[in-house]
């Protein structure tokens, strides 16, 4: 297991491995456990019936009882097209395919539209926890606004069996403030039903993006991002890994402080990711990094660099989905079981 994450490392294995934090101290986070619920969560407000729908995410898949998460997400049909998103393996227009790849692969849970998670609740909602994504940006507005708008009621989620539901804000975006109080109304009533909460947090907005940076995944924008998010509540966040800072002051927008960028953090990525998760709330709310986009031949690598990232900078897990789903079904298994090899990996710790 170690062997083969170190190979695909390869020569930046010391830089990822042997890293220590001088930022953020590790001491200040709450880590995931194996006893993360009774430790962290059981101190908040969550009602019984939400702290067993949590348990009943981290008790399964590969990850079960370390309190690590690996979820495989696919509402790329209607984020980015059926077409584009399964034109790599067709077998995947089928919702089945989706959460068969999702038991086979040893996640703990599969994240998903109403439309897939209902296609095929009665033969999988008792096999593998569902996520219902519950909002989406449709792509087919022309010309595209960036806007998330719900596809459903938690009602419905709760109905199929889901044991939580996930949503998307794009902060930043001219929506923004609809976006926020919707899902903010939403969570509240998903946590009433015993439904977890996972809110995808990210920035959309077209002059974060200056000429060759891209802010939308700066440290301090998504850090902030990460920080309005558990403001709602949300159990887990989800977020882009970083990979730049210093957002605000080259944005001239928001409010900085110097200490941000020379004592909160570094250029080196796990103290990047270390400010998100400190942004939520040290942790007491768990971090997911997105997998991202998939590149063809580089996927494993980059998918156990950032698996390597967010554990050591404290976080919760991964969320990967098309470098998962967008080739055959033995390597997407592949990939995920890699990703779960590295938070399986006692030799690999918090930074």
């Amino acid at each position: 297991m170690r062997n083969k994450i170190q190979e695909l490392l390869g020569e930046k294995q010391e830089f990822y491995l042997n890293h220590t934090c001088r930022t953020i101290d590790k001491k200040m986070l709450h880590v995931p456990s194996p006893h993360f619920i009774d430790e962290v969560w059981t101190d908040s407000d969550r009602n019984l019936p939400t702290l067993n729908s949590l348990q009943a995410l981290f008790n399964h898949g590969r990850l079960a009882h370390t309190g690590y998460l690996s979820i495989l997400p696919v509402d790329q049909g209607i984020e980015h097209t059926a077409g584009a998103s399964f034109a790599p393996n067709p077998l995947y227009f089928d919702p089945e395919n989706i959460v068969r790849l999702a038991i086979e692969g040893g996640c703990n849970a599969v994240a998903s539209t109403f439309g897939v998670l209902a296609a095929v609740a009665r033969k999988y909602a008792h096999k593998i926890p569902f996520i219902v994504k519950i909002n989406h940006n449709e792509l087919l507005s022309y010309p595209n606004s960036y806007d998330q708008i719900l596809f459903g009621n938690i009602r419905e989620a709760w109905n199929s069996g889901a044991i939580a539901v996930g949503a998307t804000i794009y902060f930043g975006s001219t929506d923004s403030r609809r976006q926020i109080t919707e899902i903010a109304r939403t969570f509240a009533y998903a946590h009433e039903l015993g439904m977890a909460t996972i809110l995808w947090c990210y920035l959309r907005n077209p002059a974060f993006k200056q000429e060759s940076i891209d802010y939308h995944v700066a440290a301090d924008l998504t850090g902030q991002a990460n920080h309005l998010g558990v403001t709602l509540q949300a159990d887990i966040i989800k977020q882009k890994l970083p990979e730049n800072n210093g957002g605000f002051t080259a944005l001239h927008f928001a409010k900085s402080d110097p200490r941000m960028y020379s004592q909160l953090t570094s250029s080196h990525p796990i103290d990047l990711c270390r400010y998100q998760v400190a942004n939520c709330y040290m942790g007491r709310a768990g971090l997911i990094n997105s997998g991202g986009e998939s590149r063809g031949a580089t996927d494993l690598q980059e998918a156990v660099i950032t698996a390597v990232v967010n554990k050591r900078a404290g976080g919760m897990g991964l969320i990967s989905g098309r470098k998962a789903f967008q080739k055959e079904m033995n390597e997407g298994i592949e990939l995920l079981h890699t990703i779960q090899d590295v938070y399986l990996d006692p030799d690999i710790t918090v930074a």
